[in-house]
């Protein structure tokens, strides 16, 4: 089954990195056989403000069964990628993280391996226990395991496991 999927990452420093992900799409037959939608410029999103960024990622966030973070070097510190994984948690998405830092930018170079970021969020039970996100969600890397090939199946996993 195709799944949409929205991706979440840091705009500013990982849009190379996280184009080979999204980007993946193009060597093949289109983009619901790659498993996801493509997402709006984000330069002119944000010249909106917060209102119009809130509302960017409500609609793409519409019909979609599963949330990637695509996590570089400075992911887990962002305000709206914590933004978007509450969202989608809310929601009800499967999700899953896949860490960029080993795919080249334009310059042939890699990054820093970024902190998860679903470490730093959890939710709470009636007792007051908490689970921390990186418990629920898995977290691949693009380059080493094997994205390109394997992502429909990590996005396959990931929809199953929210119920979807």
């Amino acid at each position: 089954m195709v799944r949409r999927v929205f991706f979440s990452f840091h705009y500013e420093k990982d849009s190379v990195r996280a184009s080979q992900v999204r980007n993946s799409s193009v060597t093949k037959p289109d983009l619901e056989t790659a498993g996801y939608v493509d997402a709006a410029d984000w330069e002119e999103i944000k010249k909106g403000g917060d209102k119009a960024i809130k509302k960017w990622i409500a609609e793409n966030l519409k019909n979609t069964s599963v949330t990637a973070v695509l996590i570089g070097t400075e992911t887990s510190n962002r305000d709206w990628v914590t933004y978007e994984i509450k969202e989608s948690y809310n929601r009800g998405n499967g999700m899953l993280g896949i860490y960029i830092h080993n795919c080249k930018d334009f310059n042939g170079q890699t990054c820093a391996k970024g902190e998860n970021p679903f470490g730093n969020l959890y939710i709470t039970d009636e007792y007051g226990n908490k689970t921390y996100l990186s418990e629920l969600y898995p977290t691949y890397d693009w380059v080493y395991n094997d994205g390109y090939n394997n992502f429909g199946d990590w996005v396959e996993e990931a929809a199953k496991a929210a119920g979807r």
